[in-house]
C-alpha cells in the first residue's frame, strides 16, 4: 500500500522522490515525497473539496484517506436529511453554507441522477407554550433566504400526517432525504476523472514545518493497530504538498494539535456526542409521509422522524456526551457505534409527544453515529470553523473544524468556500 501512495504521488505531481533529511524526529531512510493539494479525508466533504479543487481549480489533488473506502465515518453515520437552513443564526456559516449547499446539493443531484425526494419537513409544536418558538424560527429561516415557509395550525399538519399530533407547525417545502452513498460515489468518480487520486488505508499521524514549508507524516493504517501509543514511531512516507486541507471529520482538530509548529491557540476543544438511531417495525405501511421534527433542545434538532428513500421510518438521534476520547483514539477512529435495545426507553417519551399511538416494542436498533463538537453540553450555538492562513499563519493549509449539522447538506458550499480561499496559493 505505500508503495501505491508513492507511486500515485510521482503520478501525480510528476516530481521523483528525493531523499528524507536526518532531521525529521532523527529518522534515516523515511521517503519524502512532493505533492500539489492533499485532502485528508473522503468523507462528503472532503470528497467535495476534492472534486472542486479537480475540477474548477485544475489542481493535482492526493486525497489521503485512514479508511478502506470513502465516507465510512460520519458521512455514512446521520440522517440523510437535506436541510433547508432554518435554524442557524443570520450571516453564520452554517445559515450561509446551508442555504447556499441545498440549491447546489438539488441541482447536482438532478443533473447527476443521485437518488433524493424534496418530500418537505414538518417542525411541530406540541404544546401551546411552545408556538412562540415555532414563530421564532420561522421568522429566523426567512432572513437566512428559506424559501416557502409556512405556518400551518394542527388540524392541517395532522391532515398531512394523519399519525401526528401538534398544536401548530411549521411546513419547510424545501427539506428532503438523500442516498449519501450516490453521492461520494457520483463525486468521487468526478474528481478521479480530473486528476484527483485517492489512496485509501494510509492514516496522517502528524506533521510538522520547515520553514512554511508543511511536511505530513503518513503511516499505513494496518500498522498502527498494534501501536501501544507510548513508544515512538516513524512515518511510513512524508508528504510536501503545496497545499492541505484537513478535512478528517471526528479527528480534524486532534490531527491539528500533532502538527508541530502550528499555533495551538487556535485549535479548539474537541468534544464528542454519540447519537442512535431507532427503525420503526411492526408496521404495515410508513406511518410518515414527510420529515416530522420537533423543537430543538439540549444543543440537537431533537429526536426527529426521517425516511430512506423507500419508505422506512426511523427516529433519532439521541445525545449521548463521550469522555475520554484522547487525540490518538480519535485518529484511530477507536469509537464506540454500539446501539444498546435498552436506550429505546428513552426514545418512547420523546417520540410520543408528536406521536402518541407509538406501541411498545415498535422500536428495534438500528445505528449511530458520532459528531465532532467544538462545544460541549450547555454551550450554545458555535458555527462551523474553517481556518486558514489568516488563523494560524501557515500559507497553503485549510483546517475544517465541528463539521457536523448540516455539514452533508453544506458540502458544496464549503467546497467552494475553501477553494476560494486556496486561490491564491
Amino acid at each position: 500500500m505505500m508503495k501505491l501512495l508513492r507511486d500515485s504521488i510521482r503520478n501525480l505531481a510528476e516530481i521523483p522522490s528525493i531523499t528524507v533529511r536526518k532531521n525529521l524526529s532523527s529518522a534515516a531512510g523515511v521517503p519524502k515525497e512532493m505533492a500539489d493539494c492533499v485532502v485528508i479525508g473522503a468523507g462528503v466533504v472532503g470528497i467535495a473539496v476534492a472534486r472542486e479543487l479537480s475540477l474548477n481549480f485544475a489542481r493535482n489533488v492526493l486525497v489521503i484517506e485512514s479508511a478502506s473506502a470513502f465516507g465510512t465515518g460520519i458521512s455514512s453515520r446521520n440522517s440523510e436529511v437535506i436541510h433547508g437552513g432554518i435554524y442557524y443564526p443570520t450571516n453564520s456559516l452554517k445559515a450561509c453554507f446551508c442555504v447556499r449547499g441545498r440549491r447546489l446539493l438539488y441541482e447536482y443531484c438532478n443533473k447527476h441522477g443521485i437518488p433524493h425526494k424534496q418530500i418537505g419537513k414538518l417542525i411541530v409544536a406540541s404544546r401551546h407554550e411552545e408556538v412562540p418558538k415555532l414563530n421564532y424560527l420561522r421568522n429566523l429561516g426567512n432572513e437566512n433566504g428559506v424559501e416557502g415557509l409556512r405556518m400551518m395550525e394542527g388540524s392541517e399538519a395532522m391532515a398531512l400526517e394523519p399519525e401526528l399530533q401538534c398544536v401548530r407547525a411549521l411546513w419547510s417545502p424545501t427539506s428532503g432525504i438523500i442516498d449519501s452513498h450516490s453521492l461520494m460515489l457520483s463525486q468521487t468518480g468526478e474528481a478521479e476523472s480530473h486528476g484527483t487520486t485517492f489512496c485509501y488505508n494510509n492514516t496522517v499521524v502528524g506533521a510538522h514545518l520547515e520553514g512554511k514549508q508543511i511536511h505530513l507524516h503518513i503511516s499505513e493504517t494496518e500498522s498502527l493497530k498494534d501501536w501501544d501509543r507510548k513508544s515512538q514511531r516513524y512515518p511510513d512516507v512524508v508528504l510536501l504538498p503545496k497545499l492541505v486541507v484537513n478535512a478528517a471529520g471526528l479527528s480534524s482538530a486532534a490531527l491539528a494539535r500533532c502538527f508541530s509548529g502550528i499555533n495551538r491557540g487556535v485549535i479548539p476543544q474537541s468534544y464528542y456526542s454519540r447519537g442512535c438511531y431507532f427503525s420503526l417495525s411492526n408496521t404495515t405501511a410508513p406511518a410518515f409521509r414527510h420529515l416530522i421534527y420537533p423543537l430543538p433542545e439540549d444543543g440537537t434538532l431533537g429526536v426527529h422522524v426521517t425516511l430512506d428513500l423507500d419508505g422506512q421510518v426511523k427516529f433519532g438521534p439521541d445525545i449521548e456526551w463521550l469522555n475520554d476520547i484522547d487525540d490518538i483514539s480519535s485518529i484511530q477512529n477507536k469509537f464506540d457505534y454500539t446501539v444498546r435495545a435498552d436506550r429505546a426507553k428513552e426514545f418512547y417519551p420523546k417520540i410520543r409527544k408528536y406521536y402518541p399511538s407509538l406501541k411498545d416494542g415498535s422500536l428495534q436498533p438500528g445505528y449511530a453515529g458520532i459528531r465532532p463538537r467544538v462545544s460541549g453540553p450547555g454551550d450554545g450555538f458555535v458555527d462551523f470553523i474553517i481556518q486558514g492562513e489568516e488563523s494560524h499563519g501557515i500559507p497553503g493549509l485549510v483546517n475544517l473544524f465541528g463539521i457536523e449539522s448540516p455539514g452533508l447538506t453544506s458540502s458544496m458550499a464549503i467546497a467552494e468556500y475553501v477553494a476560494a480561499k486556496l486561490s491564491n496559493c
